[in-house]
Parts: C-alpha cells; structure tokens; sequence
C-alpha cells in the first residue's frame, strides 16, 4: 500500500509540514540556532497548528525539530537590542503578547486531536511551553528540558507556568522556575515532564509510530477524551462525572463505537472513520 503523504507549504523554509498516513508532522527547521522561534518561524508554526487542527485529513500533531534540539525558545541574542520596540507602550506590548500567546501555544492546547511532541535534543524556555503543551511527550536520551528564563532575567510566558504546574506539581514548577537548571531526559521522565524517553536513534520511528497509531483512532472519542480531561482540571468530581456522562452517551451514538463493538466480536482491528 502506497504510502499517503502530502507536503504543505508554510511560506518558509524555516518550518517543514508534512500530512503522512493521517499525521500532521510540524518539523521547526532552524537547526543552526536550535530551532529557536523566529519572526518567520513562529507564525508559521500558528498558522500549521490552525490548519492542521481544523484538517479533516489530519488526525494527529506530531512536532519535533530538525537536527539535535527540539526548540531553545526566543532568540536570546536578539532582545533588547530593539529600540523601536522599546517605544512601544507597554499596554501594546502587553496585549500583543497576549495575543500570540493564545495562538500558538492557546491554540496548541485548544487542538481537538492527540498533539504529541518528540524531543530530539533541548526544550528552552517558549520552546519548552511548546512541548508542554502537546499531550503527549517523546524525548530522546539526548533531551534536556530548562525554563531558562531566570537566566536572563524574565518571568515565563506561553503558559509556562500554569504548564509546569499541573504536570510537576507546585514545588517542582517553582523550583525549575527559579533555579532555570537543565533537566536531562532521565529526570524529565520522572517528574512526568516526559512520558517516554527513548534512544536518540529510535524517537522519530517511536514518535511517529504513536502519533499514527493515534491518527487512526475513534477520532470522535479522542476528541470528547480530551473535553473531559481539560474539564477535571477545574472542575469537582460530581461535575466531572457529569461531564463525562453527556460525552460517554454522545460517543455510544457513533458509528466508530458501533465499528469498535464489530471488530471486537470478529476479533479484527476497528477501521475508525471519524463519524
């Protein structure tokens, strides 16, 4: 069987997309800088995270990065050195900010289908927001993770925080958010920063693998899942339980469950077709 596989133009060279066997693989391509977001890169990385998400074509995120880092966050080298920018009000800066906030990593998270990042090398700083934000993370055993920017003296955006917080709990948020230390893979994974780690010769073929596996899942489903678990986080468990009674009830009318009940009782794979 011919493999499926459709390039995207994402108007730079700086970022690679590509839909393969239903799998929307984001790929940062500035390996010379770490894959460092950039005034090209970065919005298009928003607009491949809204096409991608919205593709009824697409039914998984996969990113990574080219070459030996996933992404070291902003171009350290190129702040402060803007003094157009710094004749911005700051009620302007601010709201700006805010809004590519809410479209890259906001609307990472608002994704309706499994987002995965695979981490062939560093996660700094916005860049570590951007693998924190997908659901599911691969690192490779040459990984590290740092939020960096006590380093040079900022405070952390893109969700960061509230990130942070909610996988590694309170204390562990704080401390590498103030000791900016660089957290090898091995640590990574057991402070649930990282589900998987995996050699560095073998993540892409792992990552993928999962995120194709995903792709072909009840889609439907996978979609409420994620409803519901966003849910819990700020809701009490009789909500919750709520919750997932509409979307449980919902999910039993689709044709994937009924699909799913058939291949189960033939013991066969469910062939999934997002209805």
């Amino acid at each position: 069987m011919a493999e499926d596989r459709i390039e995207l133009d994402t108007g730079t060279s700086e970022l690679l997309c590509e839909i393969r066997d239903r799998v929307a693989l984001i790929t940062l391509n500035r390996p010379e800088a770490r894959n460092a977001l950039s005034d090209r890169l970065t919005p298009a990385l928003r607009r491949m995270i809204k096409q991608c998400g919205d593709d009824p074509k697409v039914g998984a995120l996969l990113i990574t990065g080219a070459g030996n880092a996933f992404c070291a966050g902003g171009d350290v080298k190129g702040m402060g050195g803007n003094s157009t920018r710094a004749e911005v009000p700051i009620e302007d800066r601010v709201a700006d900010l805010r809004g590519k906030q809410r479209t890259l990593t906001g609307a990472l998270v608002a994704v309706r289908k499994p987002t995965i990042a695979a981490l062939p090398g560093p996660a700094a700083g916005a860049g570590l927001a951007l693998a924190l934000a997908c659901d599911i993370r691969i690192a490779s055993e040459s990984a590290i993770m740092a939020t960096g920017y006590a380093r040079i003296g900022l405070t952390g955006d893109y969700g960061i925080a509230w990130l942070l917080t909610r996988l590694a709990g309170t204390s562990r948020a704080r401390e590498l958010m103030f000791l900016s230390e660089r957290i090898d893979a091995g640590r990574c994974e057991a402070l649930g920063l990282v589900n998987r780690v995996v050699p560095d010769t073998e993540l892409r073929q792992t990552a993928f693998a999962l995120a194709k596996s995903l792709a072909e899942g009840p889609s439907i489903a996978l979609a409420r899942m994620k409803d519901n678990l966003d849910h819990a986080l700020t809701s009490d468990f009789l909500d919750s339980m709520d919750q997932e009674a509409e979307n449980m009830v919902e999910a039993a009318q689709t044709t994937d469950h009924k699909e799913a009940v058939r291949a189960f009782i033939d013991k066969r794979k469910p062939a999934f077709s997002g209805h």
